[in-house]
């Protein structure tokens, strides 16, 4: 099995995963006009970070502030130029970032920093670069943070900011506050960590390495190399878990809707993100035939997608199976 490893040994950035991503041999032409669909062309150059050579990406661009909406406005503006399961996973990396803005300053929060061009151009470089790898799992390494205290829109926070505390609680990722005074982490980096995570890097068991990259953050120390370092790695079988996540399941029966509106609305469910919709033919009560519809998704697209089924087939009850 192929997998990709992260090992932010000193963080991690948007800018730095979508170097180190390049840096592994993910594909630099889509991943370019990917991210020119909401910026001009990045500069990707090599740089040197205390010795190693990394590859840097710059977007060049000033900072805004956005609503989740207007981030997902964008996004949506983009989809032309962006794989449909790439722009996809953008989206979830950015409700991570809303739902940890939300909880910590409440509702209605204000993307600032992450909320800039250059935030979504790297959530969208990144997540671009990760699907032309192929890989079929990701495991994250212990994410440095930092100490100290920092500056940003809210004023002066602790480091890690409150965000990405959040994010980092909530997807169960492995922590570390290192040696180095100031933000290590960005709330960004943390969110497209915890999308990609799908394994613990304690499971990996015996592999041999295929590929490794290195991207650069700005800064140059001497004594730490400024990077985070991707591997593409095939393991050998031994100690490695199966694959798995958490999907919902919905199901509802319908007993008065044509076959065309049912091939209509599947068709509309996998559009919205469903992993799969199907019509099972079923005899319901008093002998009436009808059809069980059932929708297979992601935890936070279920809401979304139940409310669809009640627009599209008039049902008035979907039954929630969460957490399968």
């Amino acid at each position: 099995m192929l997998v990709l490893v992260f090992d932010p040994f000193r963080g991690a950035a948007g800018d730095m995963i979508v170097g180190s991503l390049l840096d592994c041999g993910a594909n630099r032409k889509s991943v370019v006009q990917a991210m020119q669909s909401v910026i001009a062309e990045p500069e990707i150059t090599s740089v040197t970070r205390a010795g190693i050579r990394a590859i840097k990406v710059n977007t060049r661009v000033a900072p805004t502030h956005r609503t989740l909406a207007d981030v997902m406005k964008r996004l949506n503006d983009a989809a032309g130029n962006i794989p449909p399961e790439a722009l996809a996973m953008a989206k979830r990396v950015f409700m991570r970032i809303n739902d940890a803005e939300e909880l910590v300053h409440g509702s209605y929060a204000h993307f600032h920093e992450v909320g800039a061009d250059d935030a979504i151009a790297d959530v969208i470089g990144a997540c671009t670069a990760f699907h032309s790898l192929g890989v079929e799992a990701v495991a994250v390494m212990p994410v440095t943070l930092g100490w100290g205290s920092g500056t940003g829109s809210h004023g002066t926070f602790p480091i890690p900011a409150p965000a990405t505390a959040a994010i980092l609680s909530r997807a169960g990722l492995p922590v570390r506050s290192g040696k180095e005074e100031g933000e290590l982490c960005t709330p960004t980096g943390a969110a497209l960590l915890a999308e990609f995570s799908t394994i613990s890097a304690t499971d990996l068991g015996s592999y041999t390495i295929k590929t490794v990259g290195y991207g650069a953050g700005t800064r140059d120390p001497i004594d730490v190399p400024n990077v985070i370092r991707a591997m593409v790695i095939e393991t050998t079988g031994d100690n490695m878990p199966l694959q798995s996540d958490m999907v919902d399941i919905l199901e509802t029966n319908v007993d008065d809707v044509s076959g065309e509106l049912i091939a209509h609305t599947i068709t509309r469910f996998v559009e919205k993100g469903a992993r799969d919709a199907s019509a099972i033919p079923i005899l319901m009560k008093k002998g009436r035939p009808g059809f069980l519809i059932r929708i297979i998704c992601a935890q936070d697209t279920s809401a979304e997608l139940a409310e669809l089924m009640a627009q599209e087939l008039g049902t008035l009850g979907i039954r929630c199976i969460p957490a399968v």
